[in-house]
């Protein structure tokens, strides 16, 4: 991921000023609430960002694509197998073909290779799930505030290991993950952080659950460098509501919404509104994922959302900066221990 110095938004201000709506003179600045897909679509590109969480009516996007039919798929399924009376390998296997989500094939037969394909991964990852320890959360909601940010998202599953809560994430894309790209996650970080907050209990093991293979690239944070984590999504926030403010006085013409070219362009999503995005290269197929290798992010939700995503840019534009629902609102931001102070 690029450092979110990249994605500074330029010194340029807004033509006149622009005050956050519904705040009066006086009033101390309200908290910036995002999720991790909010903020990871600003580091990737600063035009879709616009796209996809300000411009309202929002652009129209291109049809779902195969690879993230295979993720709702598996997603929903791990997540069901839960509330199964009979936790087996061949529940799960039963909930891919339930749920299957038939869009972005190139025709009725790969769309049936790679349902058998993943009904078959899901079953192999079941087998090494201990169906009689229930999770402490599964796609649970997780949030914390800072003197800056209201950060809310979801966690694939939350595990108590003898006393140790571990965050664990499911990934579906070809690729084999390794560790670092554990030690690296801005969501996986933000999670543990928010776990912390929230049980009050120390989180600082993260986990990426590589589905087709079966294999997990694990990292132990420690205090500080989860620290360092939040502050990296607080720089983040300050640069989006700087953005915001921008929009709101200029619109579209605001200058700190620069299209970052790159690979990445021929998959987005609202490549047809974008002309810059349209120089960098052919629009790939919407099965191109389950041929070729790509970039990771073409296949991380968290990057490139979903039909999930979508609904909650939806939700997080109802106020512009509003305040996030559920566990972000409750309870003390205070804590006895050292990620209290954040």
């Amino acid at each position: 991921m690029a450092p979110a110095s990249v994605a500074r938004v330029s010194q340029d201000q807004p033509s006149s000023p622009a005050p956050t709506q519904g705040a009066f003179p006086g009033m101390p600045t309200p908290l910036y609430a995002a999720s991790p897909s909010k903020l990871l679509a600003w580091v990737d590109c600063p035009r879709r960002y616009r796209f996809q969480y300000l411009d309202r009516p929002r652009p129209v996007t291109r049809p779902q694509r195969a690879h993230t039919s295979i993720g709702v798929a598996a997603h929903n399924a791990l997540r069901d197998w839960w509330d199964q009376s009979d936790r087996t390998p061949e529940a799960g296997a039963r909930l891919v073909r339930e749920g299957w989500v038939d869009l972005g094939f190139r025709d009725p037969a790969q769309s049936l290779t790679w349902r058998q394909r993943t009904q078959a991964e899901v079953t192999a990852y079941l087998q090494g799930v201990d169906p009689s320890r229930t999770p402490v959360g599964v796609e649970r909601t997780a949030a914390f505030k800072t003197g800056v940010l209201a950060f809310f998202g979801r966690i694939d599953r939350l595990d108590d290991r003898g006393g140790e809560l571990v965050v664990v994430d499911y990934k579906t894309g070809r690729r084999r993950l390794t560790n670092e790209d554990a030690r690296t996650s801005l969501p996986l970080a933000l999670y543990a952080a928010a776990v912390w907050r929230m049980f009050r209990r120390r989180c600082v093991r993260v986990e990426l659950h590589h589905v087709p293979t079966g294999t997990v690239a694990a990292y132990e944070h420690s205090d500080d460098s989860l620290v360092r984590k939040v502050r990296e999504a607080e720089s983040i926030a300050a640069d989006l509501r700087r953005a915001d403010l921008a929009y709101a006085a200029d619109g579209t013409d605001a200058a700190c919404f620069p299209p970052r070219v790159s690979p990445l362009c021929q998959w987005c999503d609202y490549r047809a509104h974008c002309r810059e995005g349209q120089q960098a290269g052919p629009e790939k197929s919407s099965w191109a994922a389950l041929e070729e290798s790509t970039d990771d992010r073409v296949t991380d939700e968290a990057h490139f959302g979903g039909p999930n995503e979508l609904k909650q840019a939806e939700r997080e534009h109802s106020d512009g900066l509003g305040e996030p629902a559920g566990p972000a609102s409750c309870g003390s931001d205070e804590s006895d221990e050292s990620l209290g102070s954040v």
